[in-house]
Parts: structure tokens; sequence; C-alpha cells
């Protein structure tokens, strides 16, 4: 079970005074955009290498996936997002963990270059023309998929968050380093994830089937970062506006260890031991409950 505390105690890691908000408000700022683009002209470089350093594009990598295909799929994702961005039409699918799957799936069968020098080069060339356009990105939202409106820095964060992800993906079938800044994590998880959960119908990240009729309200605190109360309720997953109250957890997270263990690339129990995961309240036993009902897409 979770390490837990008698009581709620000031979480020291937390960002000083941070007052807890909904996601509705963390809007796409300007200053927001220019962070993504930063981070992903950080992380970019080091994806083209690892993408080109790949020795055999049939290795096995995550679910299905070989290597080859989780690095054609980065491709198709940097290719989405910048038409999003520049007012095209976007791929169609339903934002859910079934309804990405199938869309990832058809756009991979179209597609069948997995040469990994070549999709080195691909990647290199897309993330330079989506950051051409986001630089002259004038809407404050855009068209994403489903027809969720998004602000145009929430699609950048979601392209970060894609590249941290697959990164590791890639990283992990192969051998490989691939270090995630918690900075870039915080970026992917405030200002894609959480405007996402907002944008979408409730049920969009939960596993029907295994939610039932159960109900929590989770605070959660991410280092350097804001507090959001994520609630559960009979299959549906909402932010509450209303403040901390009736919490039945609190949990503390590392940004990078957050991001690994809500997709699933990671289990709980090996961040808790190391501390970058820490749980409390009056029933942590929620948390990891909560954990086995999401379903993100």
């Amino acid at each position: 079970m979770t390490s837990t505390r008698p009581d709620p105690a000031p979480d020291p890691d937390a960002q000083k005074g941070a007052d807890l908000a909904p996601a509705a408000t963390h809007s796409g700022a300007p200053d927001t955009m220019a962070q993504a683009r930063e981070a992903l002209r950080h992380v970019v470089p080091s994806l083209f290498a690892l993408v080109r350093s790949i020795p055999d594009a049939n290795t096995a990598s995550i679910g299905t996936w070989t290597v080859g295909d989780v690095a054609a799929h980065l491709s198709h994702s940097f290719r989405a997002d910048t038409d999003a961005i520049a007012g095209r039409p976007v791929p169609h699918a339903i934002v859910t963990k079934a309804g990405i799957a199938e869309a990832t799936a058809k756009l991979l069968a179209e597609d069948s270059e997995r040469d990994p020098a070549v999709l080195a080069d691909r990647i290199a060339t897309l993330a330079g023309e989506f950051d051409d356009v986001a630089s002259r990105a004038q809407s404050a939202t855009v068209d994403w998929l489903q027809g969720a409106r998004l602000p145009a820095s929430a699609v950048a964060c979601h392209l970060l968050e894609e590249c941290l992800v697959h990164g590791h993906d890639i990283a992990q079938a192969t051998g490989r380093p691939w270090p995630i800044q918690p900075r870039h994590a915080l970026l992917a998880v405030e200002a894609f994830l959480i405007p996402l959960i907002a944008a979408l119908p409730p049920t969009a990240f939960v596993n029907q089937e295994k939610a039932g009729s159960f109900r929590a309200r989770i605070e959660l605190r991410l280092r350097g970062g804001r507090r959001t109360l994520m609630v559960l309720d009979g299959g549906s997953l909402t932010l509450d506006a209303g403040g901390a109250r009736d919490v039945d957890a609190h949990i503390s997270a590392d940004p990078t260890a957050f991001v690994l263990v809500f997709i699933g690339r990671q289990g709980i129990w090996k961040p808790l031991l190391e501390g970058k995961l820490a749980a409390w309240g009056p029933r942590p036993w929620k948390l990891t409950r909560m954990l086995t009902v999401m379903s993100p897409p």
C-alpha cells in the first residue's frame, strides 16, 4: 500500500504558497508556448540521436509495437500537432485508449517506413517545421483531436510529452539512457494533460468496466508546480475548483515519476520507495485504486 502519514502536513517540495486551481484556468499563455518550444529544442536533438542509433528497427518496444513503429508514430505526432497549430485538419480520432490505438494503428499501416535513419531525419525536418509554425501561432486556441479546443501551447506540450514518453520507450527497448528533466515533465502534465482532462468528456480517461461506482478525491501536488484536485465519481474524472475539501488522499510527486506512472510506463512502488512519490491522508488506498481505473489515451 502507499506510504502514509497521519496528517496532511505541509509539503516542502510543493511550490510555496501555491493555490489549488482547476485545470480550466491553466491557459495557454505566450510564456508557456515559449517554454514548450525551448523544451522541444532541448529534447529533439537527443531524440534524433536516439532514433538514428536504433540497431534493429524490429526490436520489441511497448505493447505490440517495435522500436521502428514507435519512431514512425513519433513522426506522425509531429505532423498532426503541426497541422493543428497551423489550423489544418488533423487525423480523426476518439481520444480514449481504444480510440487512439485505432487511429495510430491506421497511420502506421499506411506508412511502411521503419528505417531508423530515415525516420530520424523525418523527425528532425518536422521538428523544424513545427517550431516555425509555433513561433507564428496567432490563435489562442486550436482544434485538436476529437474537436477538442486547446490552447496552442497545450498542443506543443502534447508533442513534448510524446517525445519524452516514446523516447523512454525506445531507450528502454534498446538499453540506452533517456533522462527526463522534471521541468519538461511538469510542462507535459500542467500544460497538456490537465487542460486535456478539462477539455474532454469526463469519461475519456477512465476504464468504465473497472471504475464501477468507485469514488475518490485525490489532491495532486506536483513538486515545483501547482496543486490539482482530481475527482473520480462513477466512471467520470473531473477537476474540482472548490478547494481541497473532503480529500481522500494527497500525493506529492516528482513530475518525471508522475508522468511515467500515470502513462503506465512504471509501477508505483519503486518511486514510492525512492521518495519520488509520497501519499498520505485518511484513505490513501484510494490512490492505488484510482490508478487501476484510470485509462489515459
